[in-house]
């Protein structure tokens, strides 16, 4: 067992000890609450001052006893703490748990499991859209590098229904399922659908089949890397200007022109204008898509188009044009 552990152990032994010998004191001596405590702790602590001592036969035997199992508990329990204190697993400990607090603040975050070349790759484009992210890896050698990083993570499997609770999987917004082994990302698929119904899945798959049970599995998207980067490839040779244009709606791009999606809130001034009147109103920005609901994405929408409340904008425009929608859609 790990020394945290051994010491929680130890740390509940004595508490047992010590309530047994503050009960036995008061039963078989007659003291009050304070007295049997303090004779209690003097006798674990092999003290001893001599102005409160047993004075039945009973009680010198309880007494003995107590010291007989309760004295070897404080020297374990002293020798595992210093074990922590030298070997640092206290100040882990620590950091776990404000790590775990930091972790239970979180809301509509992104969990991304695994940190692998892949993961890190989706983790880092996360977080220069300065978006929540958790990072779930089962190799603790990661561990300093995502301390450094500062992005909060749970070290354990993904397979693991608890880790998946300590990363929040039920007040995540989505999740990407990001690991090397195909059999691992179907199962994680399944487990998390399970836990979560309404949660955006997006997995990685190696193979077709690994795609197909995927999305049969319940993710939301099932990709490939080298697929993704293949028809990339391609299509920078055959349409290099669409392509530059399509990468606009990437993060890190240069330009102070971006493609981005805009949640209309219910209590936004933009319900009930029309998409000619809000791109009136903003100047350098165009409304190229409107999502309502569950229907099917209205592509390049007409101008009298009414805009309700939860609407799902996506709008090309310059960087100040779209925070000035962002914040009128935000009401």
């Amino acid at each position: 067992m790990r020394p945290t552990q051994r010491f929680k152990i130890a740390l509940g032994a004595l508490a047992v000890v010590t309530t047994i010998g503050v009960t036995g004191y008061a039963l078989l001596e007659g003291l009050s609450l304070g007295d049997a405590v303090y004779l209690t702790v003097v006798t674990l602590t092999t003290i001893g001052y001599g102005d409160l001592v047993p004075h039945t036969t009973a009680g010198r035997i309880f007494t003995m006893a107590i010291v007989l199992v309760g004295l070897g508990n404080v020297f374990y329990l002293a020798s595992v703490g210093a074990e922590m204190l030298i070997e640092g697993h206290l100040r882990d400990a620590l950091g776990r748990n404000a790590m775990q607090r930091r972790i239970n603040d979180l809301r509509d975050h992104v969990i991304v499991c695994g940190y692998g070349r892949f993961g890190r790759v989706v983790a880092d484009e996360i977080r220069k859209n300065e978006s929540p992210l958790v990072v779930v890896d089962c190799d603790p050698a990661r561990e300093e590098e995502l301390k450094r990083a500062g992005i909060p993570y749970v070290i354990g499997s993904a397979l693991d229904d608890d880790v998946l609770a300590q990363a929040g999987l039920d007040r995540a917004r989505a999740i990407v399922v990001a690991t090397p082994s195909d059999p691992d990302n179907v199962f994680m698929t399944l487990a998390i659908r399970e836990k979560n119904q309404t949660i955006r899945i997006h997995a990685r798959g190696e193979s077709d089949a690994a795609l197909r049970r995927l999305q049969q599995a319940g993710a939301t998207q099932a990709l490939t890397a080298y697929h993704s980067g293949g028809l990339r490839m391609a299509a920078s040779i055959l349409r290099p200007t669409v392509v530059d244009f399509l990468e606009l709606s990437l993060p890190g791009h240069k330009q102070d022109v971006a493609l981005e999606e805009v949640h209309v809130a219910g209590t936004s001034k933009l319900v009930g204008r029309t998409i000619a009147q809000i791109e009136t109103a903003c100047t350098r920005l165009r409304v190229v898509g409107v999502r309502r609901g569950e229907e099917e994405m209205r592509v390049v929408p007409e101008t009298t188009t009414a805009i309700a409340a939860d609407d799902l904008l996506v709008v090309i425009g310059a960087g100040e044009s779209l925070r000035q929608l962002e914040a009128d859609a935000a009401g």
